[in-house]
C-alpha cells in the first residue's frame, strides 16, 4: 500500500527532452510561465529541474491532476514551482495576473476548440509584448493529416468526445492572429508532432 498519489504518463517520458532543448532557448532569465493543462505535473517537474531560473505555475482543472501535481512538486522538493491552481481556461478572468510565457503541452486536441481562442484571449490579457505562447502537440498541415498514426489518434479522440480532435496549424495560426500573436517558428517534433511558438505583437 503507498500514498504516493503520482501520475505518471508514458508520453511525456517520450517528449520532455524534446521539449525541454526548445524551452531552453526560448524563455528568458528570469521567467514566470503558466502551464495550461499540467496533467500529472511531471512536465512541470522535469523542466524546473533542468531550469531553475523558471518560476512555474501549473494549472489543471481535473481534482486528479491536482493531487498530482501536488504530489510531484512535493517529492522533488523543487523551489521554483508554485503550488497547481484550478484554471477555468474559458474564464474572463484567470487566477494568476501576468507572465512572461504560457505553455500549453497536449491540450488543444484533448478540448473543445473553444479552448484555442480561449487561451489566446486569456495569454493576451497577461503577456506583455514579445510574450511567449508555446503549444505542443499532433496538427493537421493544409486540412490534411501529415501521418496516417495521426488520423487514426484524430479517429480515437472524436471517440472519447465529439469535440476533441487535431487542430488545422493554419486554424490555430488564424485565432492567434486575431488576438495579437504572429507564429513565429512552427518546429518538427518526433512521433509526428510539432511545436508552435506565438510571439504577441
Amino acid at each position: 500500500m503507498t500514498n504516493d498519489r503520482r501520475l505518471f504518463s508514458p508520453s511525456t517520458e517520450r517528449n520532455r527532452s524534446h521539449i525541454l532543448a526548445i524551452l531552453q532557448r526560448l524563455l528568458p532569465d528570469p521567467a514566470t510561465v503558466l502551464e495550461i493543462g499540467s496533467g500529472s505535473g511531471e512536465h512541470a517537474v522535469y523542466f524546473c529541474a533542468h531550469m531553475p531560473w523558471l518560476h512555474w505555475q501549473p494549472t489543471d482543472g481535473d481534482p486528479a491532476a491536482i493531487d498530482s501535481i501536488i504530489a510531484w512538486i512535493s517529492h522533488s522538493g523543487l523551489p521554483n514551482i508554485a503550488a497547481p491552481l484550478e484554471l477555468e481556461l474559458h474564464g474572463e478572468t484567470w487566477s494568476i495576473r501576468q507572465a512572461d510565457a504560457v505553455v500549453a503541452i497536449n491540450v488543444l486536441h484533448y478540448s473543445p476548440w473553444s479552448s484555442t481562442p480561449a487561451l489566446f484571449r486569456g495569454a493576451a490579457r497577461l503577456l506583455p509584448k514579445d510574450g511567449l505562447v508555446y503549444c505542443y502537440g499532433p496538427y493537421r498541415r493544409g486540412n490534411a493529416h501529415i501521418a496516417a498514426s495521426n488520423a487514426a489518434f484524430d479517429e480515437w479522440l472524436h471517440g472519447i468526445d465529439a469535440r476533441f480532435g487535431v487542430r488545422d496549424v493554419e486554424a490555430v495560426e488564424a485565432e492567434a492572429r486575431g488576438h495579437g500573436f504572429r507564429l513565429e517558428e512552427l518546429i518538427e517534433m518526433p512521433a509526428n508532432n510539432f511545436s508552435l511558438v506565438f510571439r504577441r505583437e
